[in-house]
């Protein structure tokens, strides 16, 4: 049986790379991607040029800013950062089939019998180097028999040991070793280790039954120890691993727990550490390829059925239902032409499917023909069974009802977009214009929290309050004049008294109370008047609504 091998990769600029890797000169560029982290502003990754000036991850902001003042920041997106990580791990699929996320920066590959498809293991890492260059990122790798082993090469190997000297350090060195501790490199005396610059080393290979003598160097902190551990480890002198694996296991394990040896005998392979690949996620697609170009409309419809029923029966099989569908249509010229469809709720008939596609028909130019049709669906959701729901969604129910109200959603969406079709739902608030919320129909439940009783009723429509011209004091009934027009008021009840939240600053209440008017006109318009007792900034009669 084959020795296992596994391969980590690290990408020691991931955040600031993915921006970069776009740019024509991304090495030239002072550039950091900054996270918020405990009420304070720290870079989080950092281009070549920014870590040659000594800049590094973990640094707060302002002294980064004060080193560099050029310095280019951007705010981190972590979900883009996963997600383009995620893409990374399908790219390193072609190297090996078991791939697995490491981290937020890292990748883990199984490639036990899978070198010598790239001319060795070296000829795997240059492979890799060239194709990351391609890409625009900078990354190292580890080969090891171990996962904690290939962790440790990818991300210390090379970088000798940063010794740490604290008032606690143990010195009990000899007068004769004193006497030639000159003749030792510096770093190893206690001063700083030497800056090694991220990929100026080569990367590591552990060949089968030497990793122990690799990891031996490597500082402890290649264990993947809390930095607490790591530094008490250093104040009683066990910087190396190499220290580490010498000492008794017992009086390290009651002094420091049995993480430290759980990590050390996993780098070392005396305890297994099973590697988890990340499963690839279902793809729901299917082509129907022609003999001979089409491009009449009744043609296109009868293809947009068989692709239907054909992708309706793929997700049926995984209880999955369509949000998102593309449609594909390549030309016999090469061209290609695509439409999507966003549905309201998940789907997985062809009935449901069939009339949103053939809406977009339209829009495909069939040009000399279409050889080939491909339909697939870009966003998937579990479909839900509810009762009242029978064979494909008729019926009287309730969820009979809501899917009905779903469909007449999506095509509504089709024609002006899901975005521009919402719903209000309350909010727990008495100011009027926080009443209630706006949220997109196709992504939102219907409100299930009552809405104001009668007495309290809001109009119809509520804008910013608009100044009107009126006597300050005096009957209600009394004429105004609002965008530029007088107003007799035929009749008025109220008033309804609304105070600002004292506890939240809002500038268009600096105005003070309130007092609400529902104000019926000689027109037949209702509108609703207040005025504002005066605050911070003077009062006043305005307008901020009508009634239907």
């Amino acid at each position: 049986m084959p020795t296992r091998r596994i391969l980590s990769i690290w990408f020691p600029r991931l955040g600031a790379e993915r921006l970069l890797r776009r740019v024509t000169d991304p090495d030239t560029r002072l550039f950091a991607v900054v996270s918020a982290e405990a009420q304070d502003q720290v870079l989080t990754s950092v281009s070549l040029r920014a870590e040659a000036l000594g800049l590094k991850p973990g640094q707060p902001l302002r002294t980064a800013q004060a080193l560099c003042p050029d310095l280019i920041t951007r705010p981190r997106n972590r979900a883009a950062e996963a997600a383009f990580l995620a893409a990374l791990g399908r790219w390193a699929g072609r190297f090996s089939p078991l791939v697995g996320i490491e981290g937020t920066a890292g990748l883990l590959l199984d490639v036990t019998g899978c070198a010598h498809l790239f001319g060795g293991e070296a000829g795997l890492i240059a492979t890799l180097r060239a194709e990351a260059g391609d890409l625009g990122l900078s990354l190292r790798c580890g080969l090891a028999d171990t996962v904690g082993g290939a962790w440790a090469l990818a991300r210390y190997a090379g970088q000798g040991v940063a010794a740490q000297r604290s008032g606690d350090a143990i010195d009990q060195e000899a007068r004769a070793t004193r006497s030639r501790a000159a003749k030792r490199r510096h770093w190893e005396r206690g001063g700083a280790a030497p800056v090694v610059p991220v990929g100026a080393e080569a990367d590591e290979i552990a060949p089968p039954g030497h990793l122990p003598d690799r990891l031996a160097p490597l500082p402890v902190a290649a264990l993947r120890l809390p930095p607490v551990v790591v530094a008490d480890l250093a104040r009683l002198g066990l910087r190396r691993i190499g220290d580490l694996a010498a000492q008794p296991r017992a009086s390290l394990a009651r002094r420091f727990g049995p993480e430290v040896m759980l990590r050390l005998d996993q780098a070392l392979g005396h305890v297994p550490e099973p590697m988890s690949p990340s499963a690839p996620a279902p793809r729901f697609a299917t082509r129907l390829s022609l003999p001979d170009p089409i491009g009449l409309r009744g043609d296109l419809e009868a293809a947009v059925c068989r692709l239907t029923e054909r992708l309706c029966l793929l997700l049926q099989g995984k209880g999955q239902g369509a949000r998102h569908l593309r449609l594909e249509a390549y030309r016999a010229d090469g061209g290609l032409q695509a439409v999507e469809v966003r549905l309201a709720r998940a789907v997985d008939q062809p009935e449901a499917m069939r009339p949103l596609l053939e809406m977009q028909l339209d829009r495909i130019d069939a040009g000399f023909g279409i050889d080939m049709l491909r339909l697939e669906t870009i966003v998937t959701a579990r479909m839900e069974t509810r009762q009242g729901e029978s064979g494909l969604g008729r019926g009287r129910g309730p969820g009979a009802q809501e899917a009905a109200l779903a469909d007449l959603i999506t095509r509504l969406g089709g024609r002006i977009g899901l975005e521009a079709i919402t719903r209000r739902h309350p909010a727990e608030s008495h100011i009027p214009e926080k009443s209630a919320l706006t949220l997109a129909a196709a992504w939102s439940e219907p409100a299930t929290a009552p809405w104001p009783t009668p007495e309290a009723r809001r109009p119809l429509l509520i804008w910013s309050p608009e100044a009107i011209t009126r006597p300050e004091t005096g009957d209600i009934t009394l004429p105004f004049r609002w965008r530029g027009r007088v107003h007799e008021v035929a009749g008025a009840s109220g008033p309804e008294r609304i105070a600002p939240e004292w506890w939240l600053e809002d500038p268009a209440w600096r105005s003070g109370v309130r007092d609400y008017w529902q104000v019926v006109t000689t027109r037949g318009e209702r509108l609703w008047l207040f005025r504002a007792h005066g605050g911070q900034i003077s009062g006043g009669w305005f307008c901020q609504g009508r009634f239907a």
